[in-house]
């Protein structure tokens, strides 16, 4: 040591501190001293300082900031000049230019090396803490990662190596807690990550928030995982969500696969091994796997994992279909990843609804033990059992007795609305449940459908059923999510084969029209001859009180007028379902008020014919059967005004009163004729002829069929009935026409009375004719006075009546005018005709002129 110069050992420890306790490390740097000065630049000087320095700058522009540098240079330099204790100054600038220029041309032949642990001792003057980076920067060949890490070495700041930490992170994409860095707490809503550090193990904040994005996926996939646990062990887990458990539990095996595979690229070591996981393509077998390429071969998962775990918190408050369209609502992304997920999830979660809907809609049969379907059954309908007439002997017409219908018949009939009951409530549509990709038009289609091959299985008993649902089935492909197409192919041609058949088992086999027309022609008086047949038999016994009258009776009647009629030739079973009976009568009605014609239908019938049905169509026979009484009692009465007066009466004084009451009488005539064809043709054939075309057609399922002949069964009912939309006035009209019908009956009655005054009045007179020709046919005497009293009431009551009548009418024919429906207003034309009422109106005085002249 004596040999180095002594000033070289103040220098290397005052530039280096790290020389003043390692011996080794300040020989090495004085030897180095040595030998620079040493070399040429010890024996030769520069000649000129100005050159020296000119050298010096050029070389510090070359460096990055190579004009700050010389800036701070020239600084140097002219403070060096300044001064005068340094002598030799261009030597002192010679050495460290060669210095400098020598590191730069070669490695230097030592490294620096820091200690582990900080000198003793720190002081802010001390410029040294600054002087070690500064010889670390200027070494050359290492990378600024070692460089770091002797400098984080050197500070004391140990780094968790990053192996160990990959290793960690592991465990948590798989919800584990690791050595350094672990979960909070177990529970899922609390998945908090806590990073085991202290002042020697130490984690960077972008390494911090770098593992923080990996372990998202063990929180998600925590949540997955839980999910599935939970549905395997709950209770009415519905098919539905056993797909979703099964694509979540293969999605989590596939992830399970995924980890393992990485882990083996981390060796027992902690150094990477060079395998590439399959499938997962982690294919870095240079450096190995970090958190950063850990974060990519990952980055889909995180994609899968974030759906799934979408689809599991909707999945707690989802059922069924519901649940399926919750699904399918995250298809309406623009994201590919995205759709493609969600499509495949789709698949596979919509698996147990298209087998559903396979047997649903190729047979009719309703596998849906979670309800997760759009249609559900009521069970309580289960017990509705009835005989069918294709079970009986003989069919319908072997039951009951000579009417037709006895005690069986009953029983059997008894059975009444059983066939709509189980068409309308047995299943039922819920909108809730129905998947969107399905779309509510093709969902009502699957539903009749389906409810239609089942009504023609277990209702109609239809022995072709077999044919039809191989006839379905080749038509109809595979029903699956991928092939949205096929399976709205597949719904409209399963709805036009099933709606077709049961059009024909309706039709063909239990003679649909057949009953129709019947009702239109018993029920609704098409038959004219049958309805003038009954109206003879029966009119006698419906005058008489209601509880004089007899069931047995009525049906005697009935079969009279059926035998006196062409209705005799409609087929047997049509004619044994008519039957007569009273309704439920109070005291004081007659016959007319109370008796009723009825059509009685079993079941499959009843689904179209039922109760509800059949009551509008007795309604509408009670008024028809009325306004045929009045027709009949207006009959009578003008054969006996136009011919009975010129055969039996002969009261010349009476002609001008019979004159007036054949004007009034051929009024009433026009309103009963008008109104009679108004219904007749302008309502019930043409709201039939609609009817009609419609089932010929055969298009639409059992609940258009219902509706057809419901909207048939409306209109003739509102038109015939005058039925009025406006609010208050529904039913104004037809109170108008009852009045209207009560007062031709008390017309007919009072002209009746006047007959018979006549006609007694004119055998008086002939006996007193024969008196005076000597010829006793009878007591000619009277009271002259009582007689003149008699007929001037009698004339009043027909005036009265006849002149109500006309003001009613009138009236009516006003209201008829502002209907709102056309054939309505048609109507009050005909009863107008001419405008006979507006004329007549138009020509009544003014009341005051009516109180002068009287």
């Amino acid at each position: 040591m004596s040999s180095n110069p002594p000033l070289l050992d103040p220098l290397v420890n005052t530039y280096v501190p790290a020389s003043r306790t390692n011996e080794v490390l300040r020989n090495d740097l004085v030897a180095h001293c040595q030998d620079i000065l040493k070399s040429h630049i010890g024996h030769k000087a520069e000649p000129n300082f100005t050159q020296l320095t000119d050298s010096v700058k050029r070389r510090l522009l070359q460096l990055p900031a190579g004009s700050t540098s010389a800036s701070k240079f020239n600084n140097l330099v002219a403070r060096l000049l300044d001064q005068p204790v340094l002598t030799r100054k261009q030597e002192a600038v010679t050495f460290l230019f060669a210095l400098s220029s020598l590191n730069s041309r070669q490695q230097p032949a030592i490294q620096l090396s820091f200690p582990s642990q900080p000198p003793p001792f720190k002081n802010s003057t001390n410029n040294a803490a600054s002087d070690a980076p500064a010889n670390l920067n200027r070494e050359h060949g290492r990378s600024n990662a070692s460089r770091l890490r002797d400098y984080r070495i050197y500070k004391g700041n140990s780094h968790i190596n990053e192996s160990l930490l990959v290793r960690d992170t592991l465990y948590l994409m798989q919800g584990i807690s690791g050595k350094y860095v672990r979960f909070a707490s177990s529970k899922e809503e609390e998945k908090k990550i806590v990073f085991n550090t202290d002042s020697h193990n130490i984690i960077t904040a972008p390494t911090q928030a770098l593992i923080h994005r990996l372990a998202e996926l063990g929180h998600l996939y925590c949540r997955v995982e839980n999910f599935v646990r939970e549905r395997e062990n709950a209770p009415g887990v519905g098919m539905i969500e056993q797909s979703l458990c099964h694509y979540l539990q293969a999605q989590l095996t596939e992830y399970y696969r995924l980890i393992a595979v990485l882990e083996t690229q981390l060796s027992p070591s902690g150094r990477q091994g060079t395998t590439s996981p399959d499938d997962a393509n982690p294919t870095e077998a240079e450096t190995g796997l970090s958190l950063r390429r850990l974060d990519v071969w990952v980055n889909d998962w995180r994609l899968r994992m974030r759906m799934m775990s979408v689809c599991v918190e909707g999945a707690r408050g989802a059922h069924g279909g519901a649940l399926v369209n919750l699904i399918h609502s995250y298809t309406d992304n623009g994201d590919p990843f995205v759709r493609k997920f969600t499509d495949e999830l789709l698949e596979e979660v919509s698996r147990p609804f298209f087998a559903t809907l396979h047997k649903w809609l190729f047979s009719g049969e309703l596998y849906d033990p979670f309800e997760e379907f759009f249609v559900t059954a009521d069970s309580s309908l289960g017990h509705i059992l009835y005989v069918h007439p294709s079970s009986i002997p003989g069919g319908i017409n072997n039951l009951g007795n000579d009417d037709g219908f006895g005690a069986d018949a009953d029983d059997f009939l008894g059975q009444r609305d059983n066939g709509k009951k189980l068409w309308e409530t047995k299943y039922r549509f819920r909108k809730d449940m129905l998947p969107l990709f399905v779309g509510e038009s093709f969902g009502k289609k699957i539903f009749s459908t389906g409810k239609s091959l089942n009504f023609i299985r277990y209702s109609c008993l239809d022995s072709d059923w077999v044919v039809t649902r191989e006839k379905m089935s080749n038509t109809g492909g595979i029903l699956q999510y991928g092939d949205i197409g096929g399976l709205e192919r597949s719904i409209d041609t399963a709805y036009q084969v099933a709606s077709h058949r049961l059009f024909e088992v309706f039709i063909d086999k239990f003679k649909l029209l057949d009953h129709l027309y019947a009702l239109k022609s018993f029920i609704l008086l098409g038959h004219g001859d049958f309805a003038d047949q009954l109206m003879e038999t029966l009119g006698p016994s419906l005058g008489k009180p209601a509880n004089t009258l007899h069931r047995h009776n009525l049906t005697v009647d009935l079969e009279t007028a059926i035998r006196s009629s062409n209705a005799q030739k409609d087929p047997t079973g049509v004619l044994r379902r008519l039957d007569a009976r009273m309704l439920e009568y109070s005291h004081g009605e007659i016959g007319w008020d109370v008796f009723t014609l009825e059509y009685k239908v079993n079941p499959p019938i009843d689904t179209v014919l039922d109760q509800e049905i059949m009551g509008n169509y007795l309604k509408l026979f009670k008024h028809l059967w009325q306004l045929k009484r009045i027709e009949k009692a207006l009959n009578l009465g003008w054969m006996r005004v136009t011919g009975g007066i010129h055969t039996f009466i002969r009261l010349p004084q009476m002609e001008f009163e019979w004159h007036r009451i054949r004007l009034v009488m051929a009024e009433m005539v026009h309103f009963i004729r008008q109104l009679e064809t108004y219904c007749r043709l302008e309502v019930i054939e043409c709201s039939w002829k609609v009817l009609v075309d419609f089932l010929n057609k055969k298009e639409g399922d059992l609940d258009a069929l219902i509706d057809a002949h419901r909207t048939y069964l409306e209109r003739v009912t509102k038109k015939i009935l005058l039925w009025n939309s406006k609010p208050g006035k529904e039913e104004l009209l037809l109170r108008q026409l009852g009045e209207i019908f009560t007062i031709i009956l008390q017309y007919r009655e009072a002209t009746d009375n006047f007959y018979n005054h006549c006609l007694t009045e004119s055998a008086r007179r002939d006996q007193a004719m024969d008196a005076e020709r000597g010829v006793y046919t009878g007591n000619p005497d009277h009271d002259a006075d009582v007689t003149s009293d008699v007929l001037s009431a009698l004339l009043i009551r027909v005036k009265e009546y006849g002149s109500h009548f006309s003001d009613k009418v009138q009236a009516m024919v006003q209201q008829l005018q502002i209907h709102p429906d056309l054939d309505c207003r048609f109507l009050g034309v005909r009863l107008s005709f001419s405008e006979y009422y507006k004329s007549k109106k138009d020509s009544q005085p003014v009341p005051s002129s009516r109180g002068s002249q009287a």
